[in-house]
């Protein structure tokens, strides 16, 4: 059975960072990384859909250790993947991927110090391997289905129902007549992209989301040098995300009318403001909706888009019916409705035979799990770019390492003394993630128990947080020897 020193679960940009990170920090270590689909990019090799595309700015979304040299703020959803393949190309990062691997199973063991994995490979077959450190970088969307509610009525209607998630790669919607249910990132996604290709396209939602039109371009990363550009621009986009972030949560209100201000240089009619674009929640309690240089809002303007605000009542053979009574024509109908979470690709967790909860387990400075040892899953931040959170994750774990290695420690557990409370992992309140409630990591009430969004000081935290504090070390088991621990 093959051992290996770290394996990472994942070949996106989670599972890109943390072996950058791991070989450049730890070259003596072994590792390799598997990937249950076919190529590299995660997220952004699974998603086809038309226009798809970022939501957080390709400067901060980009690796601190390859920047973006490019203008394009918000890049295409192909380009990101370019951008992926070619940064694990350059540092010899694919040459350790090993594509079309499900892990299924960790079992770990005291006993020996390290964990057993179940891997399903894709013939069926199974295969085995050991590792001292498990890295889950395998996100926390469940790839193989998205969320679709009981629509109505759904089963009277004789044109094609899609989902955006498993967007099939021959459809053309050029000349027809296309709903898409949802108001979240990938319907505003969707709708400009649609009406560009030629379709007629109507938005509908039940209710409305927070919608920003942000430049598709930067200008200032335009004017300078690029690697002194990269950085500047990195931290200013930084700074302006958490401090909007800050006033969201600390004075809606204000946060309210900067957001109205901008819809009005959008739109001039405020009762369409009003009625389309007014949310009924605060200000990030769910995400915010990117559309770069307002290519929905130009959609709209020119007729080529609609929004309709209203619940599904049924359906008939070429038409979604409203509550309202008014009938959408559609020949495609497109459930943008969300997704749904899971933990570690859905893959069994057990410690010493007891299968982990996760839900009942709170989450370690963001990344490690009470009462599991050697155990990382990176968990990206709702109100920043997924990279941010998950390079600070691969840095944290490399430090943690570096320690049990200058003390001889053979695992790490984070041991949690409090109940587990019912506080959510995730500060939004997004359909997908009050469907997940049971399924992910609580936070504790205090650090080093809570996932802050909050990057600069969680970079401090990484960089300077005690690495002991709440942890239990074990040592190596020696014959007839019992496992030595330190706090």
């Amino acid at each position: 059975m093959e051992h290996l020193d770290v394996l990472i679960v994942g070949a996106g940009i989670s599972g890109i960072d943390a072996a950058y990170r791991l070989q450049t920090e730890h070259p003596q270590r072994t590792y390799a990384i598997l990937e249950a689909r076919d190529g590299i990019g995660g997220t952004w090799d699974l998603f086809r859909f038309p226009g798809i595309r970022s939501d957080s700015d390709m400067f901060t979304l980009g690796f601190p250790f390859r920047p973006w040299t490019e203008a394009t703020a918000i890049a295409e959803g192909a380009t990101i993947r370019r951008y992926l393949q070619d940064t694990a190309a350059e540092f010899g990062i694919d040459r350790r991927m090993r594509f079309r691997r499900r892990v299924t199973a960790a079992s770990w063991s005291s006993a020996e110090q390290r964990w057993e994995v179940q891997v399903t490979t894709a013939d069926g077959g199974t295969e085995r391997c050991t590792c001292d450190f498990l890295f889950l970088c395998s996100g926390y969307y469940r790839y193989d289905q998205g969320y679709c509610p009981q629509l109505p009525g759904i089963d009277e209607y004789r044109g094609e129902v899609v989902h955006p998630q498993h967007w099939p790669p021959d459809l053309d919607c050029a000349g027809k007549r296309v709903v898409v249910i949802g108001s979240g990132a990938t319907a505003v996604t969707l709708v400009p992209a649609l009406a560009e290709r030629g379709a007629e396209v109507t938005m509908l939602q039940r209710s409305p989301s927070y919608v920003i039109a942000l430049p598709g371009t930067d200008r200032l990363a335009q004017r300078l040098p690029s690697r002194l550009g990269h950085r500047i621009v990195r931290w200013k986009n930084i700074l302006v995300t958490s401090a909007f972030y800050q006033l969201a949560r600390r004075a809606p209100g204000v946060a309210k009318r900067v957001l109205r201000a901008g819809l009005e240089r959008q739109i001039p009619q405020r009762e369409v403001i009003d009625r389309d674009f007014t949310p009924r929640y605060q200000p990030w309690d769910q995400r915010l909706c990117v559309v770069p240089d307002g290519d929905l809002f130009r959609a709209i303007r020119t007729g080529r888009a609609t929004v309709v605000t209203d619940t599904v009542a049924g359906f008939s053979a070429d038409a979604v019916r409203l509550a309202s009574g008014r009938e959408l024509p559609a020949d495609v109908v497109v459930t943008a409705t969300g997704l749904q979470l899971q933990v570690g690709g859905g893959m069994r967790i057990d410690v010493d035979g007891t299968e982990i909860d996760t839900g009942r387990t709170v989450t370690y400075r963001g990344c490690l799990l009470s009462g599991v040892p050697n155990l990382a899953l990176c968990i990206g931040y709702v109100n920043a770019s997924w990279t941010l959170r998950a390079d600070l994750t691969a840095r944290y774990v490399c430090r943690l390492l570096a320690h049990m290695d200058a003390h001889g420690h053979r695992s790490a557990t984070p041991e949690h003394d409090g109940p587990v409370s019912a506080r959510p992992l995730l500060a939004l309140t997004s359909g997908y993630v009050r469907r997940a409630a049971d399924v992910l990591p609580k936070q504790g009430s205090a650090d080093p128990w809570v996932l802050r969004q909050n990057y600069p000081l969680d970079l401090l935290a990484t960089r300077f947080g005690d690495v002991t504090r709440d942890m239990v070390f074990a040592a190596p088991i020696r014959t007839n020897e019992a496992s030595m621990s330190s706090r």
